[in-house]
């Protein structure tokens, strides 16, 4: 493996697959670049977004887990904390960000 980047987004990876299971969230790399990846959170049930299915797109930079990835959605949905471009506005992807996070705590907080 080269870069930090993709070791922490390796390992990232296992950490979903030992541990996401039931939270109602699925994550991939997409087939030609592992750093842009896809997510689909299921809306959880008793809630207004129940039975929804809800995609987001997470880019992962070279820097990475020093900066954070950009993180948006590819579903239109409406929410005061997510943009219409589908960005989100969410403090551990901005100043709250920490090199501890990664993609079950980012999904998670989604």
């Amino acid at each position: 493996m080269t870069c930090p980047a993709k070791r922490k987004l390796l390992q990232d990876l296992k950490t979903f697959a030992n541990d996401a299971a039931g939270l109602g969230v699925l994550f991939r790399p997409s087939d030609d670049n592992m750093m842009i990846c896809e997510a689909i959170i299921f809306g959880p049930d008793d809630t207004a977004w129940e039975s929804g299915v809800f995609r987001l797109q997470m880019e992962f930079s070279d820097k990475y887990p020093i900066e954070p990835p950009k993180v948006r959605f590819l579903t239109t949905m409406f929410h005061p904390n997510i943009y219409a471009d589908g960005n989100i506005c969410l403090d551990i992807l901005g100043k709250a960000w920490t090199r501890a996070y990664g993609v079950l705590p980012i999904l998670t907080s989604i």
